[in-house]
């Protein structure tokens, strides 16, 4: 993976804190910052050697690219948005969808609205039947659309991050459609300059918890943390790997809540494509080929940068980051012919499922299983929570989700704290 262009400076970590945090993703951060603030003694513990998780902010050529979360999703309702304002960030509102292409050609207007009529009709069905008493999948869910009914269920299956038969109704991210915003810079820049300061230890796994006794203890590949409470904001497949050992073992529900999930696939293929057939910058654009129909982002904060968006049947049919480059470019060459895609320069390819410390973009929740979001949310023994976007409701999936759930939890920490945790000495207080 590219280097990310944003280091903050952090804090050296203690072996005895109030609060241990794993993790320094959007929700370990949001916990950090809130615990910090009220007085409490905090170690994040981060197996990367960077902050941000699957939120990071690279440099190609001197541009910064997001090559994970780009989106600030729902702004009335992200609180990244209206703290980025406060903090005086380069936030703007993303201008509205961008063309429909269909073989090649640019559609009318009417195409357009026809295409976005058949999204909204969609969605309208999905809010409908998620508050049926049956829950039922996505495809099963999904009306008759007319001509852009093929090219609206790849877009769903592409939000959703697993194929429509995989997919509660109950659990589609609706909220996420309107009101985004960009950060110039990148959205892993800003996420890194939220965690300047904090207590962070890079480049150290947290291999196990100890919740035997009265507090916790983090096993980790740097030695031994003691603390009162701890947040997991591990993203929940690599809890599934059991990347983190739990002793005792985790109660049945939470493990049952844990098993639940399916990793979910979302990638991009970042170019530089100077002379790209789009003018405009950061529209989300519609190119339907044929039966396919994939998103691509286009001129990304002005310079000649585009995504293209992968959903998962695409990127587990193609067969690695190589194939996928390939892939794109010849999607693209077919939609627009070789002379437009002469200068196009495929930069990066992500592979969030194949990264060990991520193994999913996000997680999804099958037909039948959407309590266990809220499940999850339960502590463990009232010393162990755990945070981040699987827990989210309204945005699941989301660095602003994660962030809300980051909060959550060390707020659920701090009442805790104050009602009789055990207190951990500090080496200068032990005898």
């Amino acid at each position: 993976m590219p280097v990310p262009n944003a280091r903050p400076s952090l804090e050296p970590v203690s072996a005895e804190v109030d609060v241990a945090i794993v993790g320094a993703g959007a929700a370990g951060i949001a916990a950090a910052r809130l615990l910090r603030a009220e007085g409490r003694r905090v170690a994040v513990i981060e197996a990367r050697d960077r902050v941000g998780g699957r939120t990071v902010t690279a440099s190609f050529g001197g541009h910064p690219v997001d090559l994970g979360a780009h989106w600030l999703h729902a702004g009335h309702m992200n609180p990244l948005v209206d703290l980025a304002r406060a903090r005086g960030e380069p936030v703007r509102q993303a201008p509205p969808g961008g063309p429909v292409v269909t073989n090649g050609r640019v559609g009318s207007g009417a195409e357009r609205r026809l295409h976005g009529d058949a999204f909204e009709r969609a969605d309208r069905a999905f809010a409908r039947l998620a508050r049926a008493e049956e829950d039922r999948s996505l495809k099963d869910a999904l009306p008759p659309l007319g001509r852009y009914g093929r090219a609206v269920a790849y877009t769903m299956a592409l939000i959703s991050g697993r194929p429509l038969e995989e997919v509660s109704v109950k659990d589609f991210p609706s909220e996420e459609f309107g009101n985004n915003y960009f950060v110039r810079g990148g959205y892993g820049a800003f996420l890194a300059r939220l965690a300047a300061g904090l207590p962070i230890r890079l480049g150290c796994e947290v291999t196990g918890i100890d919740w035997s006794g009265p507090g916790v203890a983090l096993e980790t590949t740097a030695g031994r943390i003691a603390a009162r409470a701890a947040i997991v904001t591990a993203p929940v497949p690599v809890l599934q790997a059991d990347r983190i050992r739990f002793r005792p073992a985790l109660p049945s529900d939470i493990a049952d809540a844990i098993g639940g999930f399916l990793a979910g696939a979302y990638d991009h293929v970042i170019m530089n494509w100077p002379g790209s057939p789009f003018r405009t910058a950061d529209r989300l654009s519609r190119i339907v080929l044929r039966d396919t129909s994939y998103g691509m982002l286009t001129n990304m904060d002005g310079a000649p940068f585009h995504y293209l968006e992968l959903d998962q049947a695409t990127i587990r049919g193609a067969g690695g980051p190589a194939a996928l480059a390939a892939f794109a470019r010849e999607f693209l060459r077919e939609s627009f012919g070789a002379r437009a895609v002469a200068r196009l320069r495929v930069l990066h390819v992500t592979d969030w499922c194949a990264d060990p410390l991520a193994r999913t973009s996000w997680v999804v929740v099958p037909p039948g299983r959407v309590p266990i979001r809220e499940g999850l949310g339960r502590p463990v023994g009232e010393r162990i929570w755990f945070a981040g976007e699987a827990n989210s409701g309204p945005l699941w999936g989301t660095v602003g989700g994660a962030w809300l759930e980051g909060e959550r939890a060390a707020r659920a920490v701090l009442a805790r704290l104050g009602d009789g945790l055990p207190h951990i000495p500090t080496a200068a207080e032990t005898p």
